[in-house]
């Protein structure tokens, strides 16, 4: 919010200086955003008044004026401005005067000059030549009024400073020049001085029907009818410069009166023309396919979430936001409409930003407005127009004040202990109460305790926390004292046993593959194609239509990456996250890291695709496989030994996945894209993808000492024909499986054939596999009969489990 330091100080004049001013605002909870001059630094510019003006003798566009500025001598100044005319007061800029820098940076120096042979002894001045507006269509014309020879900046108080000021939405009851003069006061002990509103003169009886059909909308809503007024009156300068300085141009003296006591006062409100309101005003919930004509020339349509004020026929405003073109006020008007309502702010919160607009009165209704100086208000509002606008037969018509839902204030409790406690600094209950009490508070003293009953501009007091705040308000942040924390410093020590996530993305990293972050929010079609959820946990309100739901699986993260790179050109992709995934779970209860109802697990994903090491000339430009990723995963789990069994995931190849298991439990799954996915996606090869649950990922095995056997091992070699389905997981399962008097060390794998055609020792789908089998014993050397007795009781495990026969 932007106004003039001047304004400020004529409802509170605190002996400090501008700067202390905006710091004691700022050490109060509202923060002076910009401190700006209202006009750049220039000298010897004065008042001066035209007695004279004739043409040029040698240019069309020039004069030359005879001008006025309190020196008994008139000055000679040529000037080419269009308005240049006889009796009109202009800032004048004497020889030797220094204007604001131009485009170059330099002051502008005013000397003696000539113009087409004829002598100018100053300048006349525009707007723009002074900074002070981008008019430049003539000169700066001032009030009849103005003292010939008075300095310029005298004059237009141009010495003033810009306020600006950040206010966060609980501080709604400061969104006026009033309302901040009012914590001046509070913060200073300067008097403030309370505007009065005394009741005009009534001199008609008519009041314009009102119906209030939405409570829930609209508690409270005043209105009164103005008649035989002058709408082409000329708004005074003086309200033109203050509201220009609150950044808001004028535009006609009924709307810059209503924006004047909007920005003193803080209450909006909407004027309208009485002759073209059908009936009587209806306020209430909007309807489907109700469409409005707004003031800024927008058409909008409404719907049941939308307030309005409609009369007999059509909609007229668009409730605490905006007013309706058709009842806009014009050059013809002459009898009006002042309404001024209390709107319940969740009932205008948002509505603007459907339209992608927003206005000064929303702003301040979806924040809170007083809802007790309705009819106050509005006697201010009629008071200028009378001034402004008032003509011999204006007739003002008596206040209509309908009251049907209005908020009640609720007492709240302050107990000076717990205050003492949430501040962090010691204090007294006398100190409290002084402070609500310089807020204009009504406090009530109990034992440790003070209680307020919130005056209707103080909408934001609530609970205990609010007059806490009030409270170190009013103290001075500034007081608060510097304690630093003091707790004992207890050093988070990771079991041995564990590892941190960090060492898992350096693993990954160590594997070729780079880290993704992405988004929680997934496209419900990524649920239920690639992670087989047909019910995904939906968002109330999702930033994006493609990001509705949060994902349970990662890996439709990772194949947009993908995607995303191949667009680009990128012929290798290797990519993993550690993210969150979001899981339906009833058995999860409410606690500090959970919600009940849903799981929230940690997991490892990754991709690869294209080739398997990026491009080198010892190395083949194989592309990657699912036997490569799966030793990836491996070389991640290790020392842990995982499983590997085939199995089915919704985003991967039926007979080319897998599941991951790691002592006895089922981890994730690692295989190949689905074919299907793979042609949805348009993808020249299938990815290869796996995805973990990051805690068994953070488990180690602690190492354990074990003594080096003083004794040489053996190693017997035997090869067995098997079916050609038997896998190397179901054939160690069957060695190991044997009784073999604990002396097995180690079973290899190390040859696998099959013969091209049939043969005498093997059929044709069968396979030859050779296993080296290590033994030992830390007692005593082996002997060739405890040797033959683990080789046979191998083979016999194996001819039992898998139909194995030894090879000849």
């Amino acid at each position: 919010m932007q106004f003039p330091e001047s304004w400020l100080r004529e409802f509170c004049n605190p002996a400090l200086s501008t700067e202390a001013l905006a710091e004691t605002l700022t050490m109060a909870g509202l923060e002076v955003e910009e401190l700006k001059p209202v006009a750049p630094p220039f000298t010897k510019i004065v008042v001066g008044e035209i007695r004279e003006a004739v043409q040029h003798p040698d240019a069309d566009r020039l004069r030359v004026c005879q001008v006025d500025v309190g020196q008994g001598a008139f000055l000679n100044i040529v000037c080419g401005a269009p308005n240049a005319r006889v009796g009109i007061k202009v800032p004048c800029a004497l020889v030797g005067a220094k204007l604001p820098p131009g485009e170059d940076g330099k002051p502008f120096l005013i000397k003696v000059g000539k113009l087409r042979g004829v002598e100018s002894q100053g300048m006349l001045c525009s707007a723009r030549e002074l900074k002070l507006s981008e008019d430049h269509g003539g000169l700066l014309e001032l009030a009849a009024g103005a003292k010939v020879g008075q300095d310029i900046r005298e004059h237009l108080n141009l010495d003033d400073t810009l306020f600006t000021l950040k206010l966060t939405p609980n501080l709604a009851h400061c969104l006026s020049v009033y309302g901040v003069a009012r914590e001046v006061a509070a913060l200073t002990g300067a008097p403030l001085k309370v505007p009065a509103s005394p009741p005009v003169a009534i001199s008609g009886v008519d009041k314009l029907p009102v119906t209030i059909s939405a409570p829930d909308l609209c508690g409270r809503f005043s209105g009164r009818i103005v008649r035989k007024v002058n709408t082409r009156a000329i708004t005074p300068a003086w309200m033109v410069d203050r509201l220009a300085r609150c950044g808001q141009r004028s535009v006609t003296a009924l709307v810059d009166i209503s924006n004047y006591v909007m920005f003193e006062l803080g209450r909006p409100s909407h004027i309208f023309d009485l002759d073209k309101i059908h009936g009587g005003l209806d306020v209430r919930w909007g309807k489907a396919g109700e469409s409005l004509k707004l003031l800024n020339g927008n058409t909008v349509t409404v719907d049941e979430k939308v307030g309005v004020i409609a009369d007999s026929q059509q909609v007229e405003s668009l409730a605490g936001i905006m007013g309706g073109d058709a009842t806009a006020v014009s050059d013809t008007t002459e009898n009006i409409y002042v309404e001024a309502a209390f709107w319940w702010p969740k009932a205008i919160a948002g509505r603007s930003r459907r339209y992608n607009f927003s206005t000064d009165a929303g702003h301040r209704f979806e924040r809170g407005v007083d809802s007790g100086q309705t009819v106050e208000h509005i006697e201010r509002i009629t008071q200028l127009i009378l001034d402004i606008c008032g003509t011999p037969d204006t007739v003002c018509g008596p206040i209509d004040d309908l009251q049907v839902n209005m908020p009640q204030a609720a007492p709240v409790t302050l107990r000076v202990a717990r205050a003492v406690k949430v501040i962090g600094m010691p204090l007294t209950q006398l100190q409290c109460a002084d402070a609500l009490r310089r807020l204009g508070l009504p406090v009530t003293e109990g034992e440790g305790t003070l209680t307020v009953t919130p005056p209707s501009y103080r909408f934001d007091l609530q609970i205990e926390e609010d007059l806490i705040e009030e409270v170190v308000r009013m103290v001075g942040y500034q007081q608060l004292p510097a304690t630093p924390p003091l707790a004992p410093i207890t050093a988070r020590l990771r079991p041995e046993a564990q590892r941190s996530a960090f060492a898992v993305r350096r693993a990954l990293a160590g594997l070729g593959y780079q880290e993704t972050i992405n988004f929680s929010f997934v496209e419900e079609r990524w649920e239920h194609e690639l992670a087989g959820n047909p019910n995904p946990i939906k968002l109330l309100n999702p930033i994006a239509s493609q990001m509705s739901v949060m994902r349970s699986s990662l890996l439709g993260s990772l194949l947009q990456v993908l995607k995303f790179n191949l667009d680009r050109k990128a012929a290798r992709v290797n990519v993993f996250e550690v993210g969150r995934v979001f899981l339906r779970d009833l058995a999860s209860l409410n606690t500090d890291t959970t919600v009940a109802g849903f799981d929230q697990p940690m997991r490892v994903a990754g991709l690869a695709y294209g080739p398997r090491e990026s491009l080198q000339w010892s190395l083949s430009d194989k592309g990657v496989d699912f036997f490569d990723v799966k030793g990836d995963v491996q070389a991640l789990l290790s020392p842990l030994q995982a499983v590997f069994t085939p199995a089915s995931h919704p985003a991967m190849h039926p007979g080319r996945s897998a599941s991951v298991a790691v002592n006895g439990r089922v981890i994730g799954f690692v295989g190949e894209l689905h074919p299907q996915w793979r042609q949805g996606y348009e993808l020249a090869q299938a990815p290869i993808l796996f995805e973990l649950d990051l805690d068994v990922l953070l488990q180690r095995l602690v190492p354990v000492f074990q003594p080096v056997s003083k004794l040489q091992p053996v190693e017997r070699d035997i090869a067995v024909i098997v079916a050609e389905g038997v896998t190397h997981a179901s054939l160690m399962a069957g060695i190991h499986g044997a009784d073999t008097q604990g002396l097995l060390r180690s079973a290899t794998l190390f040859d696998v054939y099959k013969p091209k055609q049939g043969s005498t020792a093997m059929q044709l789908g069968e396979k030859s596999l050779a296993v080296r089998l290590v033994l030992g014993s830390d007692d005593a050397t082996l002997t060739d009969e405890q040797i033959e007795v683990v080789t046979q009781a191998v083979l016999a495990s194996l001819q039992l489990r898998l139909q194995a026969r030894l090879r000849a």
